[in-house]
């Protein structure tokens, strides 16, 4: 999402198609609060009030986009997720989010989650690289 908004050079080939699907009906996106969390850091610390409010209602109000909370149940999952992968805790809480909303799939840039196996991960640079 961030490389989407702020409109990132180097994925914008990707990321411009990706979200074409999902405004377009073809994805579904799953957000949470962690994304949220993440992706507001720069914007606050730059003090970017419209880059802030672009990326919350994307993050939260997208269409074709759901925000999964984070419950007693993705906090679970999460933990047995960084048991058995020895994640970071916001990785294990966005992929459990992942698995708790049935996603197929994980977009990141984040090769080291190629190791979990419950569902695909999907990296940015590698479809980059691809195209």
């Amino acid at each position: 999402m961030v490389y989407y908004v702020e409109k990132n050079p180097q994925y914008s080939a990707s990321t411009a198609l990706i979200f074409d699907r999902i405004d377009n009906g073809l994805l579904i996106a799953i957000t949470s609060p962690v994304t949220l969390a993440e992706c507001l850091v720069v914007p606050y610390r730059s003090g970017l009030t419209q880059l802030q409010q672009d990326f919350f209602d994307l993050i939260v109000f997208g269409r074709n986009t759901i925000f999964m909370p984070i419950d007693h149940e993705v906090g679970r999952r999460a933990a047995t997720l960084r048991a058995q992968y020895s994640l970071t805790l916001l990785d294990a809480l966005q992929i459990a989010a992942a698995l708790s909303a049935g996603c197929e799939a994980l977009l990141t840039n984040d090769v080291r989650l190629q190791r979990v196996t419950e569902l695909r991960v999907i990296v940015l640079a590698e479809l980059e690289a691809d195209s």
